[in-house]
């Protein structure tokens, strides 16, 4: 146990956030279940039933808005608007290139039209006039408050709109580019399978779900796949500087990028006719307990466990989640027995779940190819981690973290017993 004196580094999001917007999710969840609404606007219902939740608890109790990192004050009287105006112009111009960039992005790609994404799609164009209509009180409302409304956005501007408005910060430029960037690819991606997560919840009949253990498992994985998506949605929505879960930072490394990138579609190398597809004359671990109830129990909450931490470690953002930025250290729940939950968990899952070393096709090569290509898979999110810490370590808070985790983390401790690595020195102690 860590002394008193070795304490864990504030966490960025306290635990009344994430828990907030569970209990409103699962309060809409019931709601709709009583109901049967499944459709896709019972969907977005559930995005705004968990993000309205945390985003007054974010204001109202933790009072996120008064935080130094908001770069807003709130102390003195606003800047008069005249005052603020170009700066203002200059952002919203490079906000509306930004929103025009991604979308000729998604016009260019065209799964961005087919399957799910078309609902991702045809979303956005119903929020678009909206969004930029209100994109310019809201620009010239904060650069009224803000310390330095100088920011990434208003380089981007300046690099938009060129000539004698001034010469841009191109560090800052490529920032916000990758920034929303990350917003962009995500985004979509997330409100795209929102619908069809929910649905999958509300549709299960409760006489099937107490079936028999497999059936209990398999609702029990789909409800916390379903917070793990809703609350993971809002966390892209909701990427703004009055509630403190602005980016702060978009990983710049190439690697982090590639690393990310190719576990999502269009891109992913893990799913059916993958190059890592591991399931190749395979099967589900229901496919191999059948007949064996008790192992069907063992084996299944066994994997419900593995996907509670998954979803535990998205719930705990609150709305802060998403990929490749730094939003914020975390450092409660999960986060304090090893510094990336959610990957051990989701890669834990897939080896108990497809079993790769067992096959119904009986052959050898199959059973050979798909642990190999199980292990290429956790090898993409070693690498993956790797880049995160890369990124994250140049917050001091960060680094804080890390070492802590080093010398009180469990899972850290544990591999670096088991690797011969030894234990980190002890911190020094008061004298009683």
């Amino acid at each position: 146990m860590p002394s008193q004196a070795d304490s864990c580094p504030r966490s960025a999001v306290s635990h009344g956030v994430g828990l907030s917007g569970l209990a409103g999710l699962g309060l809409w969840t019931l709601v709709a279940r009583h109901f049967g609404m499944n459709g896709p606007n019972a969907g977005l219902a559930a995005i705004l039933a968990c993000g309205l939740p945390m985003v007054l608890w974010s204001l109202l109790v933790d009072k996120v808005h008064r935080n130094p990192s908001t770069g807003i004050d709130w102390q003195g009287p606003p800047r008069a608007w005249r005052a603020v105006l170009d700066i203002s112009l200059v952002k919203i111009a490079g906000l509306w290139a930004t929103w025009m960039g991604i979308a000729i992005f998604y016009c260019l790609a065209r799964w961005y039209w087919t399957g799910n994404y078309r609902f991702s799609m045809n979303l956005f164009m119903d929020a678009a006039p909206w969004l930029v209509l209100f994109s310019i009180p809201y620009v010239v409302w904060l650069d009224r408050r803000l310390v330095d409304p100088k920011d990434a956005t208003y380089a981007f501007g300046l690099w938009v709109i060129g000539g004698a408005a001034g010469k841009p910060d191109m560090a800052q430029v490529a920032d916000h580019a990758r920034a929303w960037a990350v917003k962009g690819f995500f985004l979509a991606f997330m409100l795209s399978i929102v619908p069809g997560n929910f649905a999958s919840v509300v549709d299960w009949r409760f006489d099937h779900v107490f079936a028999n253990p497999v059936n209990l498992a398999a609702f029990l994985i789909a409800v916390m796949f379903m917070v793990d998506v809703c609350m993971a949605t809002v966390g892209y929505l909701l990427t703004c500087k009055p509630l403190d879960s602005h980016i702060r930072s978009a990983n710049p490394a190439l690697a982090g990028w590639l690393a990310a990138l190719i576990c999502y579609p269009p891109f992913v190398l893990m799913g059916g006719g993958g190059p890592l597809d591991y399931h190749a004359g395979g099967a589900e671990w229901d496919v191999w307990t059948q007949g064996h109830t008790l192992l069907q129990w063992l084996l299944g909450g066994w994997l419900v466990l593995l996907t509670a931490v998954y979803a535990w470690a998205t719930v705990v953002f609150g709305i802060r989640f998403s990929n490749l930025t730094h939003r914020g250290i975390l450092t409660h729940g999960p986060y304090r027995w090893t510094r990336h939950p959610a990957y051990l968990s989701k890669n834990l899952f897939w080896w108990f779940s497809a079993l790769p070393f067992l096959t119904v096709s009986g052959s050898l090569t199959d059973m050979v190819r798909n642990c190999a290509m199980l292990a290429v898979t956790n090898a993409v999110y070693y690498w993956r981690a790797r880049t995160e810490e890369a990124h994250l370590l140049s917050d001091p808070h960060y680094r804080a973290y890390s070492e802590w985790m080093d010398r009180n983390g469990p899972v850290p401790r544990l591999v670096a017993w088991a690797t011969g690595r030894g234990r980190t020195a002890p911190v020094p102690q008061p004298a009683e």
